[in-house]
């Protein structure tokens, strides 16, 4: 794998201001025993940090010990110079952070109330006017790997057939740097979630190295039908708890069909699926090429979570674990180890309020990563095609080869 580039990696895409309160563990069932109207509410300091992907995952890979840039787009507004502002804790200066004149940034009102599922009140702002001409390439070029996420959120990148999305991605391919894109799930009710998805990412993941989503994301992108059927199947209401093992198998065949060459799909609280295409097509892969490409090819493999015994907040966890992966990938590190080092970083996530704050340094998440009885969460597969490795802590299904 090149390490010769100054950046090790560009992160792209969606980036928002997260104003999060906090409220009393009140022991509440549901959102509406708290949010009623006529109704006064106390709660507590409100936390505010940088959200969506760029910060998410960004910030993550800076404190994994990578040199990462960041391409976003804020408004000259007063939540446009605090996204800035934040960054600049960061980096010295976020040249590729666009401040758009006239335009409104984007925001996103988090309400986390204890022991309930979490409500988003998104503002996409700026988000929606991100595109092509909004990406400076000579930061791009300097750079190994181009990870673009939220494309779902942001409108001028699904509409049209997704042909933005697939420029810009495109693009970067044709500089010979490796490609990589994660999701976002779209209101089904919204304009992107009555995009034909499907027929987008047939155009899109040829340009795509590396595929993050959630498998529920992918799942209402591919198979809305099969996605209904499972929520009304879960019986405690986390779809999550009802994807089988060929669920996973079928949907990383479809998007290998498309042209992706390594898929992993984050599973929440059920840990991290992995799929790679064989080595010709590995081999094709830009400049950040995986180390050991016998190793990477043709796997398929599914690694439980570290258990928790107190999660604050889940807000950003799949990004921090696709910051996890990407950060073990790009430091050569085995699929294995890789998958585990992503469901490290997504554990240290949920033990903080915010999005960002809770991922630590590299030398801890190995520390986790490699200690003998860290804790993890049952992940119980009955299926005789998959095997539990004992050794490596995680299962091997039938993908691999």
């Amino acid at each position: 794998m090149s390490n010769k580039k100054p950046i090790d990696v560009v992160v792209a895409g969606h980036l928002c201001l997260d104003i999060i309160p906090r409220f009393a563990n009140t022991r509440a069932d549901k959102v509406g025993d708290i949010l009623t109207p006529g109704r006064l509410v106390n709660v507590g300091e409100v936390t505010t940090s940088t959200g969506g992907l760029v910060s998410n995952t960004g910030i993550a890979l800076l404190k994994l010990g990578l040199k990462v840039d960041f391409i976003g787009k804020v408004g000259d507004d007063l939540f446009g110079k605090a996204i800035i502002g934040i960054l600049r804790n960061y980096i010295e200066e976020p040249q590729g952070v666009i401040m758009a004149k006239g335009e409104h940034s984007s925001y996103t009102i988090v309400i986390a109330i204890p022991g309930i599922d979490r409500i988003f009140l998104h503002n996409p702002g700026t988000n929606h006017t991100f595109g092509f001409s909004d990406i400076n390439f000579d930061i791009v070029r300097n750079a190994r790997l181009f990870h673009l996420g939220y494309p779902p959120l942001m409108r001028n990148l699904y509409v049209d057939g997704g042909n933005e999305l697939i420029k810009i991605l495109a693009r970067v391919q044709s500089m010979g740097i490796t490609t990589s894109l994660d999701m976002a799930l779209p209101d089904p009710d919204s304009e992107s979630g009555k995009v034909d998805w499907t027929s987008i990412l047939k155009k899109l993941l040829p340009h795509v190295d590396i595929f993050t989503p959630s498998i529920e994301e992918i799942m209402f992108m591919i198979d809305k039908k099969r996605l209904s059927f499972l929520k009304r199947e879960a019986k405690d209401g986390d779809v999550v708890n009802s994807f089988k093992p060929d669920d996973l198998t079928r949907i990383s065949d479809f998007l290998l069909g498309c042209g992706a060459k390594i898929i992993v799909l984050k599973c929440g609280h059920r840990g991290f699926y992995l799929r790679t295409a064989g080595r010709a097509r590995l081999d094709k892969i830009g400049c950040a090429k995986p180390a050991g490409l016998h190793n990477w090819s043709n796997r398929e493999l599914w690694a439980p979570c570290y258990h928790i015994d107190r999660i604050a907040n889940a807000i950003g966890s799949g990004d921090s674990a696709a910051a996890g992966f990407l950060a073990g990938y790009l430091k050569e590190e085995s699929p294995e180890i890789c998958m585990k080092c992503a469901n490290a970083a997504g554990a240290q996530n949920v033990k903080a309020v915010d999005a960002v704050s809770g991922v630590k340094t590299w030398d801890e998440i190995m520390e986790t990563v490699r200690a003998p009885d860290a804790k993890l969460k049952d992940l119980e597969i009955s299926e005789d095609n998959w095997i539990y490795d004992d050794g490596q802590k995680l299962w091997r299904g039938p993908g691999e080869k």
